[in-house]
């Protein structure tokens, strides 16, 4: 039995779960027995938590090594809903069906979307790999290439990334899928857990927090100025993260704020490559709802963002990204496998999740790096070009970055 509680709303899923013994991505080290974070022994007094097999997941703030950045994770339980719009909502359209049932496993959700002050941590990494680089230590090689990651280059032209702002609690945008993926995979080689990308079906469930409507308070827009920051009511900046009021499950900016990436390629056709997946399996979890990119573009982002109409915010709402347009202005060749340079990319964010059981090796990897053999060309070409570099993570990190400077 998984019991949830949260802002006096409480409900109960039945579904044996078993936390799994060994954290498979090779460079990750397991938590020792008892002290995996987010998880508690004991029902706490207050706040939100999901029980699970006696023990209790329950919120965590994750402090990135090395600041005083902290990205505060919010338990959510699992269950199984319809995802996709349905029938009944006058503003659907055909890439959000039909409808398909999703089996969905516990997970911890970021509080907000990733916002600057803890994206540009992440984007510090460019200059150091090249330092390490140019002293010959911590050298990426063919044996630890699994715990390498490539860190964003400098923008070719800040004013247009950060033209509506750059203050901390305002959030990152502009960058690709791929370094989305990569900022995931960074932050769990330097903590020891699993950080990644939804799958839209994920996503979806976590916006929805057990709503069937149109937006998770209900399918009237009435409220939505007490949920969401969209093109009526946000000004000429980016609104700071975490500003109006939170779903059900405590998570901010689930609609409106800046739309966020999945890891799923875009079908025009909807669901329709799952619905039969499903017909096939009898059911599936959303953790394996992933549609796996074979293109860099079109790839999903929900949400909607501060740029957008109020129905574009809906649950179901789907955007694929376009990199001819989202890259147009950008002069290199090839052009950046980081970073857009047009719009609508400054309305384009992410948010972190984490499973309760881990992922094994192979699975984990698909969610951290690129799949499509156009973007894997990109990338190689710029870091063979001297344009790019790949760096090492582990917790050591840190203090190697101090011995350094």
């Amino acid at each position: 039995m998984i019991r949830l509680l949260l802002s006096g709303l409480v409900a109960s899923i039945v579904g044996p779960l078993v936390l799994a013994a060994a954290f498979a991505a090779s460079a990750i080290a397991v938590e020792p027995a008892g002290q995996v974070v987010g998880m508690a022994a004991e029902k706490p007094a207050e706040g939100p938590f999901v029980e699970v097999d006696g023990k209790f997941m329950v919120p965590y703030r994750e402090r990135i090594l090395g600041s005083d950045v902290e990205i505060e994770m919010i338990p959510i339980p699992g269950g199984s809903y319809l995802f996709g719009a349905s029938e009944s909502d006058p503003e659907k359209r055909a890439d959000e069906q039909p409808q398909v049932k999703i089996e969905v496993s516990p997970m911890w959700v970021a509080k907000t979307e990733i916002n600057w002050a803890q994206y540009k941590e992440y984007m510090k990494l460019y200059s150091v790999f090249k330092e390490f680089e140019a002293a010959g230590t911590r050298l990426v090689t063919d044996e630890n290439q699994a715990d390498a990651i490539t860190a964003p280059t400098e923008l070719y032209d800040p004013s247009f990334t950060y033209e509506y702002g750059e203050e901390p609690q305002q959030p990152a945008v502009t960058m690709t899928q791929y370094a989305a993926q990569q900022y995931t995979k960074w932050l769990s080689l330097l903590t020891g857990r699993q950080y990644r990308l939804p799958t839209e079906a994920e996503w979806e469930y976590a916006c929805r927090a057990g709503s069937d409507t149109a937006y998770h308070w209900g399918d009237s827009r009435d409220p939505i100025d007490d949920f969401a920051w969209y093109f009526d009511n946000a000004d000429t900046e980016l609104p700071d993260v975490g500003t109006k009021a939170p779903n059900a499950f405590g998570l901010h900016d689930m609609h409106g704020g800046v739309a966020e990436w999945t890891v799923n390629q875009y079908t025009e056709d909807g669901h329709e490559w799952l619905a039969k997946l499903v017909a096939e399996r009898g059911k599936i979890n959303a953790t394996e709802a992933a549609n796996w990119p074979t293109e860099s573009y079109p790839c999903v982002v929900r949400g909607g963002s501060w740029e957008m109409d109020a129905e574009d915010l809906r649950c179901s709402a789907r955007l694929g990204s376009d990199d001819e347009m989202w890259k147009e202005e950008d002069p290199n060749f090839p052009r950046s496998p980081w970073w857009f340079t047009s719009d609508p990319s400054r309305g384009v964010g992410f948010r972190l999740f984490r499973s309760y059981q881990p992922l094994d090796s192979d699975t984990i990897s698909k969610f951290w790096e690129a799949s499509a053999p156009n973007t894997i060309n990109e990338v190689e070409t710029r870091v063979l070009s001297g344009r790019g570099g790949y760096g090492l993570v582990d917790p050591e990190l840190p203090a190697a970055i101090k011995a350094n400077n």
